[in-house]
């Protein structure tokens, strides 16, 4: 069984506007490679530590190699690009486990 993975990103927004845009292109295309969001933003505390959250995203793939192809999906590029002028991030995608403990 393979393992999901899960990207996960923390997003500090810097063109509110724009941001919308680019949320309502990339979507689609995390769909296509079989994403999933958990996490969209949202009220959130940090009970422990000092993780200097801003705005926190989870997507759950079926697999790290779906995960990288829509990374590298040529059809997300423009929005890749986008992304990385109206916001600042922070992205891991991490493999979950394959079978419940």
């Amino acid at each position: 069984m393979t393992a999901p993975a899960y990207l996960i990103l923390d997003t500090e927004v810097i063109d509110p506007v724009a941001y919308e845009e680019y949320k309502k292109n990339a979507a689609p295309i995390v769909k296509k490679h079989g994403g999933e969001y958990l996490v969209r933003g949202g009220a959130f505390d940090t009970p422990e530590g000092n993780w200097p959250i801003t705005r926190l995203v989870v997507i759950r793939y079926p697999s790290r190699a779906a995960a990288d192809a829509m990374l590298n999906d040529p059809d997300y590029a423009p929005w890749r690009a986008l992304r990385l002028k109206i916001a600042k991030c922070n992205m891991v995608v991490v493999e979950g486990v394959a079978e419940p403990v």
